[in-house]
């Protein structure tokens, strides 16, 4: 798609990135969960203070792709101490690319991507790493298009399931 921007995300954005999160999360991880779990994870998870506290970090930047001044996904990405799971120092997590469903494959996804390739350059990280959740055949492709292999997997807690992610690596150094 051509005139998407990308946009730094800052503190006093923190509702539209409430929303697009809410909303591209349910989009995403509704069929599969149960009401009481989304209803649950969409509150704690993208609760204003948790969100504040994440646009507040210096290890962490999120990104809004724009359409026509609309948000239509978005990108948050780790660094550090800030990554959810620590596996070596020098390394930049894809924490989360989502965009909404009815820009699914027009690019949009790939343009955050290569804006997440573009912060771990600028970082000068060894690898980029990820988590997706096993039973999203449609991210697990997208992210072995773009080189990442299967290096573990780790346990995300969505209410009262537990859920297997696949973690993934695209080595840069």
């Amino acid at each position: 798609m051509e005139n998407i921007e990308l946009r730094r995300v800052t503190v006093n954005e923190l509702d539209q990135l409430q929303r697009i999160g809410r909303q591209t999360f349910s989009e995403t991880f509704s069929s599969g969960n149960s009401e009481e779990n989304m209803k649950n994870y969409l509150e704690e998870g993208f609760s204003t203070e948790k969100l504040g506290a994440e646009l507040a970090n210096k290890n962490s930047e999120f990104y809004f792709a724009l359409l026509e001044n609309k948000v239509i996904g978005y990108l948050k990405v780790n660094f550090g101490q800030s990554q959810t799971e620590i596996k070596d120092d020098n390394t930049l997590e894809i924490e989360r690319i989502y965009v909404l469903k009815e820009f699914h494959g027009k690019k949009v996804g790939q343009i955050l991507y290569e804006k997440a390739m573009e912060v771990s350059k600028h970082k000068g990280v060894d690898y980029v790493w990820l988590g997706v959740w096993e039973e999203n055949p449609r991210a697990l492709r997208f992210y072995e298009k773009n080189g990442f292999v299967e290096f573990d997997r780790h346990i995300f807690k969505l209410g009262n399931d537990e859920q297997t992610d696949i973690m993934m690596k695209l080595q840069i150094k």
